[in-house]
């Protein structure tokens, strides 16, 4: 007899919709970048927002919405328009930082305490920047022959594929537990099987893009290891706070922010290696076959 709990195949199948839908969603910003994807990413960040306010504050006060909210459609604006010939990006980052800390204060004032008020400030740096991030690796060059669009999809092909797997391949073969006392669900046989289909992957997604697809699976390792450590501190931060998931918006998912928590630490730390290390990534001539 059943025991209420769905299938292991259906629970698949119903992340597997909820992810293809997903996909469908935000293929267009992603195609087109710039403003799109930033009116895109403001209003996907603002329920991201609501979600973490709602978990990690039990008052729940407007003023606790409205100033991360504010931050993050003044940081998007600078990212575009960019103020006194210093790089859009530098601005931004500048004010995520400012806005981190008027939360802290707010909230600290409110609950006559650090406590509080140090979580408001993570979750305005855990989410804007991110945000930001994806902003800037995607750019404003139109179409599927944009750098930057080659760029943000090998991340997600190879962020999707680890973390699929690793659902699939903890869940069947099972075994020794990573980290019980924080993801007692994770397993070290989901773990290892994300690594490989992740490299698989982005070795599919490298020669598809059009470059050598050993370097793809060399290079798609490190982003599944940033990917598992995105989605390991999302469930010590939902431990900490005492919740099972951050909404319940998406089917099979939860909460938004539950979707992506493997992209949050990746696409900051892909933009940063960038910024510093450019020619890590393959050069626009090399993926388009020379042309």
């Amino acid at each position: 007899m059943s025991d209420g709990k769905p299938s292991k195949l259906k629970t698949l199948g119903i992340r597997a919709a909820s992810g293809l839908v997903l996909v469908a969603i935000c293929g267009i910003p992603l195609y087109f970048g710039g403003w799109v994807l930033a009116a895109f990413i403001a209003i996907v960040s603002t329920r991201i927002i609501y979600e973490w306010v709602r978990m990690s504050d039990p008052d729940l006060i407007k003023l606790a919405l409205i100033i991360p909210v504010a931050g993050l459609l003044c940081a998007l604006s600078l990212m575009q328009f960019g103020v006194w010939g210093i790089d859009n990006w530098k601005w931004a980052v500048a004010l995520v930082g400012f806005v981190g800390a008027l939360a802290t204060l707010e909230r600290a004032r409110r609950d006559n305490g650090l406590r509080g008020g140090l979580w408001a400030g993570f979750g305005c740096l855990y989410i804007l920047l991110p945000s930001l991030a994806i902003l800037w690796l995607r750019g404003d060059e139109v179409g599927v022959s944009a750098d930057g669009f080659a760029k943000f999809i090998f991340l997600v092909v190879v962020v999707i594929a680890a973390d699929s797997w690793a659902y699939i391949g903890g869940s069947t073969l099972k075994g020794p537990k990573l980290i019980p006392k924080v993801s007692p669900n994770k397993t070290w046989s989901g773990m290892i099987s994300g690594f490989v289909f992740g490299a698989l992957f982005g070795a599919l997604a490298a020669w598809i893009i059009g470059f050598n697809p050993a370097y793809g699976a060399l290079l798609a390792m490190p982003v599944v290891a940033f990917a598992v450590l995105g989605d390991l501190l999302e469930s010590i931060i939902k431990r900490r706070l005492n919740v099972k998931d951050a909404g319940g918006i998406i089917p099979g998912h939860g909460g938004l922010l539950d979707r992506i928590d493997s992209l949050i630490l990746i696409v900051v730390i892909a933009a940063a290696v960038l910024m510093v290390w450019p020619n890590i990534w393959p050069p626009h001539s090399v993926m388009m076959g020379g042309v």
